[in-house]
C-alpha cells in the first residue's frame, strides 16, 4: 500500500527542509502532536541517523525507531521506520516552485500491506493533517 499527500507552502526551499529534515527530531511533534522522537546518533541528521519513535495515535503507545536512508538538502528526505512489528517507508521531496515557494510532497509505503489489512484513509488523513499542520507551522514564522 502506498499514500501519497502534497503541500504548498509560502516559503523558501532551505526554510522548509531546514524546519522538516535538519529540524526533524524538534519539529515533528509539533506538526504530528501523538509523535514522540528521540536522536540516537550523535552529529546532525544525515544518511545512517536513528531516531527512537513513540507513536500514541492508536491509542496503545507503539515504540519504534526511524533510520535515515535518503538526505539530500533541499531536495528529498527518506527513511525506514518500525513501529512495533509494522515496517513503512517515508519520503518528503521538496520542489521549489519559486524564490518564495515550496511544493512537499510525503509518500509512505507499507510493504505487505493493502487496503484489506489497513484502513488507508485513516493514515492519508493522518498525513494530510501533518501536512496542514507544517504549512501553518511554517508560515506563522
Amino acid at each position: 500500500m502506498q499514500i501519497q499527500v502534497s503541500q504548498v507552502i509560502d516559503r523558501p526551499v532551505a526554510e522548509v527542509f531546514h524546519f522538516i529534515a535538519y529540524e526533524h527530531v524538534r519539529n515533528h511533534p509539533r506538526w504530528d502532536p501523538d509523535m514522540e522522537l528521540e536522536m540516537i546518533s550523535d552529529g546532525p541528521i544525515g544518511v545512517g541517523t536513528i531516531i527512537k519513535r513513540r507513536n500514541s495515535r492508536g491509542g496503545t503507545p507503539v515504540e519504534g525507531t526511524m533510520e535515515v536512508v535518503e538526505f539530500e538538502p533541499n531536495r528529498a528526505m527518506g527513511t525506514v521506520i518500525h513501529d512495533g512489528p509494522v515496517e513503512m517507508r517515508g519520503r518528503i521531496t521538496f520542489e521549489a516552485l519559486s524564490d518564495d515557494q515550496t511544493a512537499i510532497t510525503t509518500s509512505v509505503e507499507l510493504p505487505g500491506m493493502d487496503e484489506s489489512t489497513m484502513d488507508k484513509s485513516f493514515l492519508t488523513s493522518m498525513m494530510e493533517r501533518s501536512a496542514r499542520n507544517i504549512k501553518q507551522l511554517i508560515e506563522r514564522n
